[in-house]
């Protein structure tokens, strides 16, 4: 009798939490104006090019979560062994959890219901470890642009210029050197009484060398290198007068602040639009095009991912006990 409650208990909070996340990727693109722009935009150009390059960039989303996938199989390699398609449905799973949760947080849930119970906190804890990993990365690469971004635009003194690409560079040594060493977080933990006692659930940042932490940077690297080829497409697709270093520099400027910035998934549009309108006003007048761009890909990369990740909701197991249909 517990168990066939637990079955009804566990079918009713996919359903619910599909209803939710398609309740609100409804509402969000039924009043999304920028959406309605970057179609504008489409409608001027052949047919067959829109197909070909959109093409383009949905592929690279493929890969972009594909990367995510054999990144989180390589995180859980010390914890439970898993297959690439199932990671591939975590991952998908944990993207339908996000769009209704802050800071993407649902995302830690929607994945970590695929392991069994008892290693679901220390997954959590493994992907905050990948999670860091790309966290790293944004923060170098948006440093080293929003420097030069600085030089170029603002016009500070020389000596400011200078202690700005010093305070850069430490920067940027801080979050790889605390990377690589993620087993001081460990160490930290356990010299805590209060968090001592949970060390079975945390102690897996000891297990992380620097080689193995080298190889998730790796992954990490190639998403960044993958997102980032999406948005220059578009842009250099799109808006003629603006040169590819630009973009480049721009794109990384747009994910460093974005990270920052507390966010809902699906209300991140606005926060992108406003960063990508503000940073690229300073190299094109296209503020339109701009802003359509960055929705097109908000779409492609998250919300489209969402919508394919509700079919992996129903595939959750909540209850250790239960078997999967």
């Amino acid at each position: 009798m517990i168990a066939k409650h637990k079955v009804v208990f566990s079918n009713f909070l996919k359903c619910g939490i599909v209803i939710l996340a398609f309740w609100f990727i409804y509402d969000k693109l039924s009043e999304n104006n920028n959406l309605k722009d970057f179609n504008t935009i489409l409608s001027a150009i052949p047919r067959r090019e829109i197909i070909a390059v959109l093409s383009l960039v949905v592929l690279l989303m493929l890969l972009n979560w594909g990367l995510e996938s054999l990144k989180w199989k390589r995180l859980l390699q010390q914890i439970e062994k898993i297959s690439f398609w199932k990671a591939l449905e975590s991952v998908f799973c944990g993207l339908t959890w996000a769009v209704f949760t802050p800071n993407r947080i649902g995302e830690y849930g929607g994945r970590v219901f695929f392991l069994s119970p008892k290693r679901r906190i220390i997954g959590i804890v493994a992907m905050a470890v990948g999670n860091i990993g790309q966290m790293v990365l944004t923060n170098i690469f948006g440093a080293i642009a929003l420097s030069f971004f600085i030089y170029r635009f603002v016009g500070l003194d020389y000596r400011l210029n200078y202690a700005l690409i010093a305070l850069s560079v430490m920067f940027c040594l801080f979050f790889l050197i605390f990377f690589f060493n993620i087993r001081w977080l460990n160490g930290l933990l356990l010299s805590m009484r209060f968090t001592r006692k949970y060390k079975k659930f945390y102690s897996i940042l000891g297990r992380y060398q620097k080689k193995e932490l080298l190889k998730i940077l790796l992954f990490c690297l190639a998403r960044y290198l993958v997102f980032s080829t999406q948005y220059f497409i578009l842009f250099f697709w799109l808006i003629a007068d603006i040169h590819y270093l630009d973009i480049l520099m721009m794109v990384c400027i747009l994910f460093f602040v974005q990270s920052t910035l507390p966010s809902l998934d699906l209300f991140d549009i606005g926060v992108r639009s406003v960063t990508a309108s503000y940073f690229f006003s300073f190299v094109t007048d296209q503020e339109v095009a701009v802003i359509a761009c960055t929705a097109g890909i908000w779409l492609i990369n998250l919300i489209i991912p969402a919508i394919l990740g509700s079919y992996f909701v129903f595939k959750l197991n909540f209850f250790g006990s239960l078997q999967r249909r």
